[in-house]
């Protein structure tokens, strides 16, 4: 859940809102895949409930990581334009929120604010995956792991309300 938190925090009510009213709800079965490696996608997606599963092949050999409530999906296709090096797979019945690659880009083509809120937020997600991976790996300071720099620690409160919003607008509360 904490993942979502740094990305609306970073985005103003009004770009939430913009978001919310500009994106969809996907119920998806158990069993669906949302993304297959190698297969680009052009949308980004939030997990408002359910649990998904990242595989490292299309094969769906062992599960590398379980996404649930809060994890934003396809981030790093959007930001690099690459098909994903990842599949991700359904494991329980599961609703997400996906917005399009085009509605985005068209969003940022006409407001640099957004356009920057959008990119810094996707900037800490990432950070925030990385450190984690990191720690798993064994690399990482387990003294710092909750830690929040208070710059984001602002945003982040407010996150929690917008994420309920979105949570209330696609009836998953």
């Amino acid at each position: 859940m904490k993942r979502v938190l740094f990305f609306l925090g970073q985005l103003n009510d009004r770009d939430v809102e913009w978001m919310i009213h500009n994106g969809s709800k996907l119920d998806l079965p158990v069993g669906y895949t949302l993304i297959n490696k190698g297969e680009s996608i052009d949308s980004l997606f939030i997990v408002l409930s359910g649990q998904l599963s990242v595989y490292a092949d299309n094969r769906h050999g062992e599960s590398i990581a379980k996404l649930e409530a809060g994890e934003i999906v396809g981030e790093m296709s959007f930001l690099e334009s690459r098909p994903p090096s990842v599949s991700v797979v359904v494991t329980q019945p599961s609703v997400v929120y996906h917005i399009s690659r085009d509605t985005i880009s068209t969003r940022m083509a006409t407001n640099p604010e957004f356009r920057s809120n959008f990119y810094y937020a996707l900037a800490l997600f990432l950070s925030n995956r990385l450190r984690k991976t990191t720690d798993q790996l064994g690399y990482g300071n387990p003294e710092e792991e909750d830690m929040i720099d208070t710059n984001v620690l602002d945003g982040v409160a407010q996150a929690g309300s917008r994420f309920g919003q979105i949570l209330h607008r696609f009836s998953e509360v």
